[in-house]
């Protein structure tokens, strides 16, 4: 709060300035301690106006309320000038520059040069030269322009200094939006890969325990490949290749006594646009093993006119099924989100027979890619299916 309170302190130095002029102006005419007091409670009472006219939103407040606040100031402006003559002219500038804060634009400038204007009389009725006449009328408009100027700059300082804290805290939540998301996308399969390989070993090791030796090692690479995910997220860096999540799945779903049909023809693209298919794989694959109990998979990438488009496709769906796990995840939100970033889109539907789709579509070069995401994911060739 250093810069807001600076720049206030400021504009308080600068009101504190013009009132000790016009109090030593009405010292030096030497009209006596009582004239003297009087002219001080009128200071004091400007003043006081004019932190209240200088504080922030003043604009914002009730016309009633303004209205009254501005003619108060003003018979304390005028009322004296008879008394001080043109001794009393610098409180006018305050005047000027409560009605630009406070007034519409096209209002509040039409009555700070009517106050600029109108201080060029009690010189002229003193008999003094036309230069007092003027310099009192541009004195005054310049003190206007100084109060108006100052309240705006303290304002802003104080609205900059506010959006920085909020730019600071969205950053903040937007960092750790983006690692509960890749945590997610990229855990949540990994972990269901293991639960399902670890209940395969547990059925295997009575009967044949050379293959839940295999499956045990699948396991441990699994394992290295989730704490690699892990440090891939705290670092930020989450490419990741469609090509190798459709083999990875296509074994995942092979050992889960899933019957898989790959049909891949999805041509070259970004890195950007092959990172976040590969994501939406895996959290389809996830939802499939932990939602359903299907017995068939598709899975389909195609590219036309420079879209890619990915489709899985799998049966067993039971709409009484529900996942026992607490937490089961948000990951279709975070997906659609990231289909999102990159001009794409994710659609969902259930079709007859207990079939689920789930169809991604995006440009296989988005126009705009962030920096490092422009690489390019040449065309794969044709898995087995």
């Amino acid at each position: 709060m250093l810069a807001p309170r600076l720049a206030r302190i400021i504009l308080m130095g600068a009101l504190l300035s013009f009132l000790c002029i016009t109090m030593l102006n009405v010292l030096s005419a030497g009209l006596g301690a009582g004239l003297d007091l009087a002219a001080l409670a009128c200071v004091l009472a400007i003043f006081a106006l004019q932190l209240r006219h200088s504080r922030p939103q003043a604009h914002r407040a009730p016309w009633r309320e303004k209205v009254a606040a501005l003619g108060a100031q003003a018979l304390l402006t005028y009322l004296p000038i008879f008394v001080f003559k043109a001794q009393w002219g610098g409180m006018a500038g305050f005047l000027a520059g409560s009605l630009l804060l406070l007034l519409p634009s096209r209002l509040g400038w039409a009555l700070y040069a009517a106050v600029g204007l109108s201080m060029a009389l009690p010189p002229a009725f003193e008999g003094r030269p036309f230069l007092d006449s003027f310099y009192l009328g541009q004195s005054t408009l310049l003190t206007g322009l100084v109060v108006f100027g100052l309240t705006r700059l303290t304002e802003l300082v104080r609205v900059l200094h506010d959006t920085r804290g909020e730019l600071a805290r969205m950053a903040v939540t937007k960092e750790r939006l983006r690692f509960s998301r890749d945590l997610h996308d990229l855990l949540g399969y990994s972990l269901s890969a293991i639960t399902l390989k670890t209940e395969l070993i547990h059925r295997l090791v009575p009967t044949h325990p050379q293959r839940a030796l295999t499956e045990i090692h699948d396991v441990l690479a699994i394992s290295r490949q989730s704490l690699a995910d892990v440090r891939t997220v705290a670092s930020g860096l989450r490419d990741m290749s469609l090509v190798e999540e459709v083999a990875n799945a296509e074994g995942l779903l092979t050992a889960a006594e899933v019957n898989v049909r790959v049909e891949m023809h999805a041509g070259a693209m970004s890195q950007q646009v092959s990172t976040v298919l590969a994501a939406v794989l895996r959290e389809a694959i996830t939802n499939l093993l932990r939602h359903s109990k299907a017995d068939t998979c598709l899975i389909e990438t195609v590219q036309e006119n420079g879209r890619v488009r990915m489709r899985v496709e799998n049966n067993g769906v039971d709409p009484d099924y529900r996942d026992p796990s607490a937490h089961s995840g948000s990951g279709l939100g975070n997906l659609t989100t990231r289909m999102h970033e990159i001009g794409g889109e994710l659609r969902t539907d259930t079709g007859p027979d207990h079939t689920f789709r789930l169809v991604a579509e995006a440009p296989a070069f988005p126009e705009r890619i962030p920096s490092g995401g422009d690489a390019v994911v040449p065309e794969p060739r044709e898995p087995a299916a």
